[in-house]
């Protein structure tokens, strides 16, 4: 029996990744992260596409090296087609059809968000864990994303709410931001809310109808807070950091568990999965844990490796689209800006 073995690229962003799947198995995950963007508090496009170009033929070389597999036994090609930045887009595009077309197999393109929410299929040998059964509801959460999906099969996926502003993501880096903690915020209010106290303050949380999100008015909220009290006590930042980190998660936490408890009840759905790159964050993960204890839901929480953006997610959608024959041709473009 011939083996399905997939190569996956994902460049949606400052990171580049690559990843071998063998028969459902990932053999190797490598990612190259781009720390020139700290000194200037968020993504720089321009700087990120140019990593991406230094960093893909290594990367894509240390994959197949760590699988302990040559190019010649590959299937096919899995990239990353969209959402992200179009500049690093285009480079792993660009990598993925020559590599491809040099070896003569198919390519297969991943929505970068749909690698996300299959990130639970992602086995390694001798971790195996219990993949989510369909249908499930998944709450996908990162920078750029806040939605609710009713994920029906693999390739039938609806999102039945998002945010209409500000994702929960942006909104901890944002609000990180005023406080003058350094980038990317969000790991590090999560490392001061441990130590702080969650009802120390109060922030407004948004009313919007049905499954919807909205994390603007937090954001404001919490900005006028600061500015108001910083005024009476210039200090006041410094003496609460770790509560003020403590009640802004809490906030954003309630807000995205709320609306989660809410589409759960309606649909009669209690198979419930997080992804994204706010999964990572241990609060949020807390508190999937007891809502699995008090409503009986059966949850699905990735591995922190799978949280964040890497290839072994998109490899895992490559292989799942292979196997039922769903290749791009070669004139295929990344977008910039797309839904499921």
């Amino acid at each position: 029996m011939s083996h399905i073995t997939i190569l996956g690229i994902e460049s949606s962003c400052d990171d580049t990744s690559a990843a071998v799947i063998r028969d459902g198995y990932l053999l190797s995950n490598v990612i190259a992260s781009q720390k020139i963007h700290e000194a200037y508090g968020g993504v720089v496009p321009e700087l990120a596409s140019r990593a991406h170009e230094q960093n893909i033929i290594p990367v894509v070389d240390q994959a197949l090296k760590q699988a302990g597999i040559s190019k010649n036994e590959l299937s096919a090609i899995a990239f990353t087609r969209g959402p992200g930045l179009m500049g690093s887009l285009l480079v792993g595009t660009s990598f993925a059809k020559g590599f491809a077309r040099s070896l003569n197999i198919p390519l297969v393109e991943v929505n970068h968000l749909q690698g996300h929410i299959l990130a639970h299929f992602i086995q390694v040998e001798g971790e195996e864990h219990q993949l989510p059964n369909f249908p499930y509801l998944c709450l996908l959460v990162s920078g750029g994303n806040s939605q609710i999906v009713l994920v029906r099969s693999y390739n039938d996926m609806k999102i039945i709410g998002q945010t209409i502003d500000d994702a929960a993501g942006e909104a901890f880096d944002k609000c990180a931001k005023v406080m003058g903690l350094p980038y990317p915020g969000g790991p590090i209010v999560d490392r001061l809310a441990k130590l702080g106290n969650p009802k120390a303050f109060k922030f407004s949380k948004p009313h919007i109808p049905e499954y919807d999100y909205s994390f603007s008015g937090l954001k404001t909220s919490f900005l006028y807070r600061l500015r108001d009290e910083v005024a009476l006590n210039p200090d006041f930042i410094e003496q609460n950091k770790e509560s003020l980190c403590a009640s802004l998660q809490a906030t954003v936490i309630d807000i995205l568990m709320d609306k989660l408890r809410k589409a759960s009840k309606a649909l009669g759905i209690k198979e419930i999965a997080l992804s994204g790159g706010v999964s990572a964050n241990t609060g949020l993960r807390t508190v999937f844990a007891d809502h699995a204890k008090r409503y009986g839901w059966t949850i699905h929480i990735p591995k922190f490796a799978y949280t964040t953006d890497n290839a072994a997610m998109i490899t895992m959608t490559g292989y799942f689209k292979y196997q039922d024959g769903f290749f791009a041709s070669m004139d295929v473009a990344p977008y910039s800006r797309v839904t499921l």
